[in-house]
Formats: structure tokens, C-alpha cells, sequence
């Protein structure tokens, strides 16, 4: 027997290969689909079905790449939608993985369509759900997708889903969503790796109502809305035209890299303090284990991407972005900043200070301008900087009015690396004034912006 569950970091995403005999089945596979094949190779099995819990928003599904390589027959969910592969699944569907039987049942709320899949021990009782984004440990699936007046009628259903279908299961039956801490799909997941029905009617806050109208005012929120979102579920209707094709990263001389970089968006995957001492004009600082967090609100699709990187490895960012459909990178800076600056070619810099620096001059100068660009959950738990001006990262871009350009700007992100995301921006953006606080809260000691 196989079971394992494939998490890819960043997206934080969970997907599974389930086994019995000489068959196997995959739920929810990314778009790299070796380690679902090199698995079931390892166990003398076949992946003979794909299953799909909802059309996906934050990367693409890796569905039609397995039915090219082994011949799978692909069950996907919201089969209002006009998929151009495989079949929608139904209500009571059932499948046979060797010993092991799945069965479909819709669990509507996410989406319209979305699907939970049972698992069936050998004695033909339930032992595993796999939710989607209809239940996660500590949380439940956002309903906002289909607008503000429709939050309601989403949330009842969700909770139909969840009360009606799920939970009668029993509390033994182990819970296996699609996501985990740090999706963007869900606000408040728990940081449990391993989860039952049980454990949720007991610890999950969202579960603690009364009745679908309680319920509906935990959850009936609209959540921010990655622009990549919208590539995501375009791409994923029309998955044959979006297999897995990676290309070999090709590295580029700094003078082709030059020319190359006039007409292309430049990445930087490097550490703040690398980026803040010497980065290439008009270049976007987003470390590399950031790029699947924030590359999609900040990276466009219709144009090309260079990547600038540390190691000069930069098989890791690729892989983040094509798991995001960014199929657009033409290729990394040969020999990184060191080439770069050794061809004599302008680079740039983004002044950094510590915290006992910045609270000194904050306390000092009168006239300076502190950003936090902390989302609002993380201003509530840690705490809020008073005087600060409190603006998310996500949001900079399209809130750059607010910002001033006649006062020298400090950011402050809890670490440095998102206040050096955001410096980027702002540079690009022709502020000059930028200074970056590197460190958390534990050494802030401002008098004039006390932590409160």
C-alpha cells in the first residue's frame, strides 16, 4: 500500500498519491509531476486516475502532464466550467485503486464545483477525506470568489459541505486538504500537519457555531486577491496548452543580459543585504523563498524575466515560477552581481539600518516617513508601530500617492526582507529617499513610534 502527500513550500500546497496493489490514484498533482511517477515506478504501480478537488487559483495543476506520461483518465471538479480535458466528476463517483475504493461527494462553497474524494479501507470503512479548499486544520476554505453579494449563499453552502457531509464521516476519518500555514487560500490555517475530523470539531474556530448563520459571519469575508489568480484559473481550464515543458536555464553575459534586460523584468532572488549593497537598475528584489508569496502579485505574464540569483542556482526560483505558469524566463545573469559590476556596468544601492539606528533617528529627525508594510494580522499579533504609516506589501504598488517623495522614507517589515521588496518597488517607482530596517520588534526601543 502507498499513501504520501507531496507538499510544495511556498504555495504551501498538499497534493497526494494513494496506492494498492499494482494501481495508483493522484489528487491534486503541481505541474513537475516526476515525483508522482518516480513513486509509483518505486512501488510497481500505475497511475491509472487524476483526480481534481476544484479548479485551481494559485498554480497550475499538473493533471494533463500525467495523463501524457502514463495514460491516466483525469477527474476534475466545477464541471460547469469549459474544461478542454478530462471528465467532470459526479456526485457518488466511485473508483477502485487496488483494494481501496474513492468515492466523490460535492462539497460546494469554495467553488461551485468543488469536490471532496472519500477513501475506503480495505473493510470498506471511511479512513481518509481529501478536502480541497473545502476544510483545512484550524480554518475553512475562502467563499469570496464569487463576489461580495454572493459571500452569503456561499458561506451556507460551505457549511452544508462541512456540517452535512463531511463531519457525519466520523472523527476518526483523517482530514487531507489541499493547503497548508501560509497559503493564500485560506487566513487562519493551522500549523498542523496532521489532521481528523474529530480534531477539528474540537480546535477549529470556524467549526464553533451554532447554526449556518453564525458560521456564515466567521467566514462570509472578501480576502485579497492576487492578480495571478486569474492566469491561474485560465490556465488551468486549458491545461493542454500549459504541459510541463522546462526548459535548461540558460545563463547570459552580462552584455546580452544588458540588451536582453531593456526590453524584460528583472528579478532578483538574492538576500536583502546582498540586493541593498548592489542590484541592477530597475531590478525587483524578491528572495527566493518569497517568489512563490509575492512573485504573483508583482511579476507580469506578457513580458520576459530575467532572474538575477545568489548561488547561481536558480533551479529553485524556476521552479516556483512555473508552478505559477511564469513560462517567460529567458535566462539568469551568468556569474551574478560579481560579472555584472566587474564589466563596469551602473548598478545601485538601497541604504539599510539596524533598529536601534532607526528608532535613534526616528526620535531625532522630525520630518521622516516610517512604512510598515506588515499585513494587518501580523500588525495585530506582534504589534503596532505608533506613527507608522501601515500599508501591505500587496497593496504598495497600486497605493503609491500615500507615499511621500519629499521625506526620507524608513521600512519596516519585521525582518528586511519584504521592506526590500518593497524598496525595490518604490525605487522603480523614482523614489530616492529609501532606507531599509533590518531586524523584528525585539530590539525596538523609538520613543516617538513606540510599539504599542
Amino acid at each position: 500500500m502507498l499513501f504520501e502527500r507531496i507538499e510544495s513550500r511556498g504555495l504551501a500546497h498538499y497534493s497526494y498519491i494513494i496506492g494498492d496493489q499494482n494501481e495508483a490514484v493522484v489528487i491534486d498533482p503541481r505541474r513537475d509531476v516526476e515525483k508522482y511517477i518516480d513513486l509509483a515506478s518505486q512501488h510497481g504501480m500505475n497511475i491509472k486516475t487524476v483526480l481534481e478537488t476544484h479548479r485551481n487559483e494559485d498554480y497550475i495543476i499538473g493533471s494533463y502532464e500525467i495523463k501524457r506520461r502514463t495514460g491516466a483518465e483525469i477527474y476534475h471538479a466545477d464541471g460547469e466550467l469549459d474544461y478542454t480535458y478530462g471528465k467532470p466528476a459526479e456526485e457518488t463517483d466511485t473508483w477502485m485503486v487496488g483494494r481501496l475504493k474513492l468515492k466523490a461527494v460535492h462539497t460546494p462553497g469554495h467553488t461551485l464545483g468543488s469536490m471532496s474524494y472519500i477513501l475506503y479501507d480495505p473493510d470498506g470503512e471511511p479512513w481518509m477525506i481529501f478536502t480541497g479548499d473545502a476544510l483545512f486544520a484550524g480554518d475553512v476554505g475562502r467563499i469570496d470568489f464569487y463576489g461580495e453579494e454572493n459571500l452569503e449563499k456561499m458561506a451556507f453552502k460551505l457549511y452544508d459541505s462541512i456540517f452535512n457531509k463531511i463531519l457525519p464521516l466520523g472523527d476518526g476519518v483523517i482530514v487531507c486538504p489541499a493547503h497548508g500555514s501560509g497559503s493564500v487560500c485560506g487566513t487562519e490555517i493551522a500549523e498542523r500537519e496532521l489532521t481528523t475530523i474529530g480534531i477539528e470539531k474540537d480546535r477549529n474556530p470556524k467549526l464553533q457555531v451554532e447554526n449556518k448563520e453564525e458560521f456564515a459571519e466567521k467566514v462570509a469575508n472578501m480576502l485579497e486577491y492576487p492578480p495571478y489568480f486569474e492566469k491561474m484559473e485560465e490556465m488551468n481550464i486549458e491545461l493542454p496548452e500549459h504541459t510541463s515543458s522546462r526548459k535548461t536555464m540558460e545563463f547570459i553575459p552580462p552584455e546580452e543580459f544588458k540588451k536582453k534586460a531593456e526590453d524584460a523584468v528583472i528579478l532578483d532572488t538574492r538576500k536583502e543585504l546582498s540586493f541593498g549593497a548592489s542590484h541592477i537598475p530597475e531590478a525587483l528584489s524578491i528572495w527566493e523563498d518569497g517568489v512563490p508569496n509575492f512573485a504573483g502579485w508583482f511579476l507580469p505574464y506578457d513580458k520576459p524575466i530575467l532572474l538575477v540569483d545568489e548561488s547561481g542556482d536558480p533551479t529553485k526560483a524556476l521552479t516556483y515560477l512555473e508552478r505559477m505558469g511564469y513560462d517567460n524566463v529567458e535566462g539568469c545573469l551568468a556569474g551574478g552581481m560579481l560579472s555584472w559590476n566587474m564589466k563596469g556596468h551602473e548598478s545601485e544601492s538601497i541604504d539599510t539600518v539596524n533598529v536601534k539606528k532607526a528608532c535613534d533617528i526616528l526620535d531625532s529627525e522630525g520630518s521622516v516617513f516610517l512604512l510598515d508594510v506588515r499585513p494587518q494580522e501580523e500588525i495585530s499579533e506582534k504589534g503596532e508601530i505608533a506613527g507608522a504609516h501601515e500599508l501591505h506589501l500587496t497593496q504598495l504598488p497600486d497605493n503609491l500617492g500615500d507615499i511621500p517623495e519629499d521625506k526620507p522614507i524608513y521600512i519596516f517589515c519585521g525582518s528586511g526582507l519584504r521592506s526590500m521588496t518593497a524598496a525595490s518597488i518604490l525605487k522603480r517607482n523614482g523614489f530616492e529617499d529609501i532606507h531599509v530596517v533590518l531586524g523584528g520588534l525585539s530590539g525596538w526601543s523609538s520613543t516617538t513610534c513606540p510599539v504599542e
